[in-house]
């Protein structure tokens, strides 16, 4: 499904769709600035700066995952189908896990998140903003 087979939603909800696309991609430029000087997952475990450091990118992919999950809710589910490259549902569960399971959180998964996930959901945010933008 494309963007412009979405059912039309109202201008507030186009507005609200667009600030969360904004604080996303927001949220992704923050974690790659603060983790530029992480080259591995050691990296985060050995100095208290790398502890610190993935406790901040661990609280960003919360509010990435919370995000991701209003943003599905709003656009009726339809947003992020027209996206199937993108592990939506895997996002919305990292959220939780993340949550949930602090304690057990794997800083070599984070790394691999950081390293492997970001550049592609970034580029899909961008996406779905300037279509958004065109469409709407």
């Amino acid at each position: 499904m494309k963007l412009n087979e979405m059912e039309s939603i109202s201008s507030d909800k186009a507005g609200m769709v667009l600030h969360i696309l904004d604080k996303i991609e927001s949220a992704i430029l923050l974690i790659k600035e603060r983790t530029k000087e992480i080259h591995s997952s050691d990296d985060f475990m050995m100095s208290q700066d790398g502890m610190l450091r993935l406790d901040a990118v661990c609280m960003v992919l919360i509010a990435i995952g919370e995000s991701v999950k209003n943003l599905d809710k709003i656009t009726n589910k339809e947003l992020l189908a027209t996206d199937s490259s993108i592990p939506w549902k895997l996002i919305m569960g990292v959220r939780d896990i993340i949550a949930h399971h602090y304690f057990d959180i794997d800083a070599e998964e984070i790394y691999s998140i950081i390293n492997s996930d970001l550049d592609p959901l970034l580029a899909s945010i961008r996406r779905f903003k300037l279509q958004f933008l065109k469409e709407v």
